[in-house]
């Protein structure tokens, strides 16, 4: 009786071997997927617990006695021009410190922050009733009882701490001004809305050129563009472009732009520019791809009921391939979002601690300030700089859901 197994049993143990590298292919791509949702998971965590810190700061709590008319100033001053500076010369910092004094004693008197008397100023010219009356105020502690409190300064300072804070004199608090305020030597007072309207100012800038260019590039190329070497070497040029490292762009930009805009260096217009050029390869190679996936009927259709070949172009195949466009726009500008060697290159890593007021004043960007952030010696930053990552992460969020919507809105089916 021969050994030779049967064509069914052959058969059989064929399904059997197939089915088990199914199987284990399943499971390989359940792991990676796990893998990568843990990593994921992992990276926001940390983040969060990082950066939550990042939003808050230590705030001394205690009365400020203005009655008796401490400060000579009209209440009818406080809102015109230059408030704030009237109620510096009219003593504000000196009434300030000597409530701290008497309420907090001596020492802890001379640890308010610098510039705790602007967020007092601010708030007496929102409600000038609080002229000429006593109230509560909370105002940031100054740089070194902030370093105390994190157990790196000096000790009788972490002392006076642990007696602040049982008194109830010494609190953590929301830091509701990291959002509005701009980029400072202290991290008590460092801000991110500098860099993130610089952020904005440049994605403007950097949509308002790459897309339209990047649109037309790609429908020229696609519909009307003969087939020869040169179309062929364009071709191959925008496809290098795609994978240039971007900091080859930065050089770029830095001998270009820097040389027709001399006077801009470091603003959003320039590093709108610069990034613009690295985005439009990416714009132009998946509009091509958008527009080729248009199926033919569509353009003979049109044609057969006469409209003519530019009607085609703009009335059917662009609409039809804009959610692929607009595809390739989302991973051009996220990528241009993160992107900080770039605007090193041309000058946006400088200290700028008023946010920028147009597109050519100068400005830093949301990348770049963390990158200086995460370079900083005081461990203050640290927290600051996990703050600004979720700020950016949130910007990046904001920017790509809005991207989404607008190419589901626009989507088509045939």
């Amino acid at each position: 009786m021969s050994d030779t197994p049967s064509p069914a049993a052959r058969i059989a143990a064929g399904l059997r071997r197939r089915h088990r590298a199914e199987r284990r292919f399943r499971a390989f791509g359940l792991g990676a997927v796990l893998l990568s949702a843990l990593a994921l998971a992992l990276l926001l965590a940390t983040m969060t617990a990082n950066g939550l810190g990042g939003f808050m700061r230590e705030e001394l709590r205690f009365p400020l006695d203005l009655t008796g008319s401490v400060l000579n100033i009209d209440p009818a001053r406080l809102g015109e021009p230059g408030a704030v500076q009237a109620l510096d010369a009219a003593g504000l910092k000196d009434a300030l410190d000597l409530s701290a004094r008497k309420a907090l004693g001596d020492r802890a008197g001379n640890e308010l922050a610098s510039t705790a008397w602007r967020e007092v100023a601010a708030r007496l010219v929102a409600h000038p009733a609080l002229l000429d009356t006593r109230f509560e105020v909370s105002v940031p502690v100054s740089d070194a009882l902030a370093k105390a409190i994190r157990g790196e300064g000096n000790p009788q300072l972490t002392a006076l701490a642990g007696q602040l804070r049982q008194r109830g004199s010494l609190h953590r608090a929301l830091d509701t001004g990291f959002l509005t305020r701009s980029d400072a030597t202290s991290p008590q007072q460092a801000g991110i809305w500098g860099a993130l309207k610089g952020s904005i100012l440049t994605m403007l800038v950097t949509l308002g050129v790459a897309f339209p260019i990047g649109v037309a590039s790609a429908v020229y190329l696609e519909e009307y563009a003969p087939k020869n070497r040169w179309t062929d070497l364009i071709e191959v040029s925008i496809n290098n472009l795609a994978a240039v490292p971007s900091i080859i762009f930065g050089l770029l930009g830095l001998a270009v732009f820097l040389w027709i805009f001399p006077y801009y260096r470091s603003a959003p217009l320039v590093g709108g520019l610069t990034l613009a050029l690295m985005t439009m390869p990416v714009i132009v190679i998946s509009g091509r791809n958008a527009i080729k996936a248009v199926p033919p009927s569509i353009r003979d259709g049109a044609l057969a009921i006469g409209a003519s070949p530019i009607q085609v172009v703009f009335h059917h195949v662009l609409p039809l391939a804009l959610p692929g466009i607009l595809t390739g726009t989302i991973i051009g500008m996220a990528r241009a979002l993160g992107e900080t060697a770039p605007l090193l290159m041309i000058g946006m890593r400088a200290f700028v601690a008023t946010p920028p007021g147009g597109f050519t004043d100068p400005a830093t960007a949301l990348p770049v300030q963390i990158y200086l952030w995460s370079d900083e010696i005081d461990r203050g930053f640290v927290e600051r700089t996990s703050a600004a990552i979720i700020v950016l992460l949130l910007f990046l969020l904001a920017m790509n859901g809005l991207a989404i919507y607008l190419r589901n809105r626009f989507e088509k089916t045939w």
